[in-house]
């Protein structure tokens, strides 16, 4: 079994958005819908989880964006280069079964992770309209793998395409209008809080999935704890998928913006070490 971890393709598909195929067949022959890897890059690099974009043929995609050191450094990896350390599949995949109609909204690189999952709906026979958000038209990536599904609405910050304004706002006008039997949101977490408040209003389930920080992956650490309704969940072993409507989002956004001001100085540091990152 070939588990080389060898970048077999790499494209940038926006400024500062790169998608890597990497061979690892234990990875990609039990991947499903919604789990995640955690890569190391190098001895002492930090744990990056990203999540699984789709699978074929032995190898496994991520799309990354470049937001920290650690990111900063993997987007500089070419085809022929290797990641040190991968672990997965991690997670509990999503809960896909036939449900009839169903809402899937994906915002910034949540576009691409939501594809799998729209692909599972798709056959399961489900009725699936999509919502792509993005801040302008530059950022839509991989738009063409949403060709299967029964709707697609693009959301644009700036009004370059599609509808001006938020996610959660087209899913509001979509829902006062037509009934959803459940639905997804996947992007920033100030999107999915957003989606989750419009769902809990229409009395709508929607998953979502929390980018926490994590450390092993297997909730040893305890630092992706979150706070679901009344309950102490860790996202690596009891998610990434929550119901966004008993998610205590405020509890959530505190943690993730934890170590903020010592990302910003690591990754001055580093821009500092290697200079303009001309690769993004």
């Amino acid at each position: 079994m070939k588990t080389s971890n060898l970048i077999v393709e790499k494209k940038k598909l926006a400024y500062g958005i790169h998608m890597f195929w990497i061979e690892n067949e234990l990875v990609a022959n039990n991947a499903k819908a919604g789990q995640f890897v955690i890569f190391r890059i190098h001895e002492n690099g930090e744990r990056i989880p990203l999540t699984i974009a789709g699978v074929k043929d032995g190898t496994f995609r991520v799309i990354v964006k470049a937001v920290g050191k650690s990111t900063y450094e993997l987007c500089r990896f070419e085809k022929g280069d290797k990641i040190i350390d991968i672990v997965g599949p991690l997670g509990q995949p999503s809960e896909i079964k036939n449900y009839g109609n169903v809402l899937v909204i994906g915002g910034g690189v949540g576009i691409a992770t939501i594809i799998p999952i729209v692909k599972e709906l798709k056959n399961h026979r489900n009725r699936v309209d999509v919502i792509l958000a993005a801040r302008n038209k530059d950022y839509f990536v991989l738009e063409e793998e949403f060709k299967e599904v029964d709707n697609l609405y693009f959301v644009t910050n700036d009004g370059s395409r599609g509808m001006k304004g938020y996610a959660h706002e087209m899913m509001e006008k979509l829902l006062k209008k037509k009934k959803y039997d459940i639905s997804w949101a996947i992007g920033p977490s100030l999107m999915m809080k957003a989606c989750s408040e419009v769902a809990k209003k229409y009395d709508l389930k929607i998953w979502v999935s929390l980018n926490a920080i994590m450390v092993d992956g297997t909730g040893m650490c305890g630092g992706c704890r979150v706070r679901i309704s009344d309950e102490l969940k860790y996202t690596c072993v009891d998610g990434p998928e929550f119901d966004g409507r008993l998610v205590d989002w405020e509890s959530f956004n505190t943690r993730l913006i934890q170590y903020k001001e010592e990302e910003k100085l690591a990754l001055e540091k580093y821009l500092e070490k290697v200079g303009e990152p001309t690769w993004l």
